[in-house]
């Protein structure tokens, strides 16, 4: 067990917030426009982020506060009216745009403090939440979004929910602090937790998780959620069209602490096989070995997966064991072998029909012709389909009849929205982080800089006819990894202003962590740089390999080559 005397601040703050309270209710209604640093800790597990302008720093007038407010949706689904509330929020109280993220979650920002609690009572009056969106518990349950009929999609999507319920934080102070004085019943909310006055954290105890905790829900045949980056991933093993149970995977992780060598990104170990009826055991088992022997002294290295690093993967299962009182069988023989974004139309298996519409970079705003928020505004008012929500920061309509779908068309190219078909495949495998000027973490701009970028590849693939070429591009404004860029083909990593690391070798399939192959590159020379080695790559590719396949097989050193001149 850890000893508590060596713990970080972070650990005080939540072992003396008399179950995430701490001193957020005076601090709601005082004077100030933004939180002490306590409550700044403790507010990460109530939904919400206190960031400030990067734009307008530097100003006379100090800091410009202002909130994230993320939305906890287990497996990306939520319905029309939802997302239209949503929208109104972010006209309302947030900064004109919404923000689907890369974990299924959507995400308002630019929210002022004295709005905060008005908007997450919105959130919960329209049967969301908040708890459990952000902080150290266990994060958005992800799984694939696909509202195909087959049995086993829904029953993926299914544990999803089950996940949430049982993973919940406990605490009744989010009932508390946001929803108590509504009008409404507290009942017929859905932010979780324990009703006012009750305390029992069975799961997570008063101190909660070391770190964040994530877990996403996954096929053999598709991948779309990018199993092995998560701290527990579950690969459904079908058999007959029956899900008989799940490999699961353990210690998956993305972030890394600038100039700390003791911090790495890690792609998951298959760690055992559980049948369907004792998964959320087997959950519980590993969250709890987490909860115990994580490290509380370092934030850095607080995640799953240093614990598996330290311990070693047979370790650690003996531990999950003995937590969940049997031996664990071995894990099937299948693995990830494809993804789907789920762009484009596809037939439900109901007669009906679902479109995947790719949102760059997840930003939903309306901006000169561009009208994605009028677009989806028009389709959900007047078609009400289902939404669901995919881990590549795009959305997905459902439940369309056959004689809507031309005029769903129409609505989006109307509005400016170019269909997902008319999308380059460069840019429909992209996705960017938030970065600058919300994040407070970044070192330079991501969401802002990404579509520029893919704007000057595709030119350059074309040239080369590689234009229908599927790789994953992903690119972040710090080494924490939001966007998932230590597993794919082409990844930026922001390590200066304007400069990145440029990481080859991952791969769409999101099981091989890739490599660095320059470092602090200015952004002017991302395209420069990569050209040579798709020329390579087209002259020298074996079959139908992949290019994150090709740069894996070829090795740094080789790359390097093609780019630069030999050192003398």
């Amino acid at each position: 067990m850890n000893d508590e005397a060596k713990v970080s601040p972070v650990e005080v703050f939540k072992r003396e917030s008399n179950f995430l309270r701490g001193d957020i209710g005076p601090e709601i209604v005082d004077e100030n426009d933004f939180f002490g640093k306590g409550s700044v800790q403790l507010l990460k597990h109530h939904g919400t982020y206190q960031q400030d302008d990067r734009d307008r720093r530097g100003g006379s007038d100090g800091k410009a506060y202002m909130f994230m407010v993320r939305s906890k949706i287990p497996a990306g689904i939520l319905t029309s009216d939802q997302l239209l509330a949503q929208l109104d929020m972010c006209d309302e109280l947030g900064n004109n745009t919404l923000r689907i993220t890369s974990r299924q979650g959507l995400q308002l920002h630019g929210v002022v403090k004295s709005d905060l609690k008005t908007v997450i009572q919105r959130i919960n009056e329209i049967q969301m939440s908040t708890l459990g969106a952000c902080g150290d518990v266990e994060r958005n349950v992800m799984c694939c979004p696909a509202p195909y009929t087959a049995e086993i999609y829904r029953e993926v999507q299914a544990l999803a929910d089950d996940f949430a319920e049982r993973f919940s934080p406990r605490t009744g102070a989010y009932h508390e602090l946001w929803l108590k004085d509504l009008e409404t019943d507290e009942k017929e909310l859905v932010g979780g937790g324990a009703p006012s006055g009750e305390e029992d954290e069975p799961i997570y105890g008063k101190t909660y998780l070391p770190r964040k905790f994530k877990t996403g829900i996954a096929f053999p045949h598709d991948n779309c959620i990018d199993i092995y980056t998560h701290d527990l991933g579950l690969l459904a093993i079908v058999r007959d069209e029956k899900i008989i149970g799940y490999n699961v995977i353990v210690g998956g992780g993305q972030g890394v602490t600038p100039a700390q060598k003791k911090t790495f990104p890690t792609v998951g170990k298959m760690m055992c096989f559980t049948t369907p009826d004792k998964v959320l055991d087997v959950a519980e088992a590993i969250v709890k070995v987490q909860r115990d022997f994580g490290n509380r002294a370092d934030r850095k290295i607080a995640r799953l997966k240093y614990l598996i690093h330290d311990w070693g993967i047979e370790k650690f299962k003996a531990k999950v064991e003995e937590y969940y009182g049997s031996d664990l069988a071995a894990p099937e023989p299948d693995d990830v072998h494809a993804v789907n974004d789920h762009m484009g139309w596809d037939e439900q298996g109901d007669g009906k029909w679902f479109y995947g519409l790719n949102v760059e970079n997840g930003r939903v705003k309306d901006e000169g012709d561009f009208r994605l928020k009028a677009a989806l505004r028009e389709i959900c008012s007047k078609f009400q389909p289902g939404i669901r929500l995919t881990a590549h920061q795009s959305l997905i309509f459902t439940d369309v009849e056959t004689e809507n779908k031309a005029e769903i068309e129409q609505i989006l190219r109307d509005h400016g929205v170019k269909l997902s078909e008319e999308i380059s495949n460069a840019r429909r495998w992209s996705m960017a982080c938030v970065a600058w000027p919300t994040c407070g973490l970044s070192i330079t701009e991501s969401e802002r800089a990404l579509p520029g970028i893919i704007d000057l590849l595709e030119a350059e693939l074309a040239k080369l006819g590689l234009s229908e070429e599927k790789f994953t591009v992903r690119m972040t404004g710090c080494p924490n990894g939001c966007a998932r860029p230590y597993n794919c083909d082409i990844g930026l990593v922001g390590k200066a202003k304007n400069k990145y690391t440029l990481l080859l070798g991952g791969r769409l399939l999101g099981d091989r962590l890739n490599f660095v192959f320059m470092d602090r590159l200015p952004d002017d020379e991302v395209i420069s740089t990569l050209v040579p080695l798709f020329e390579w790559f087209k002259e020298d590719r074996d079959g139908d390999e992949s290019f994150g396949d090709f740069c894996h097989r070829q090795g740094k050193d080789a790359l390097l080559s093609r780019v630069a001149p030999p050192e003398e």
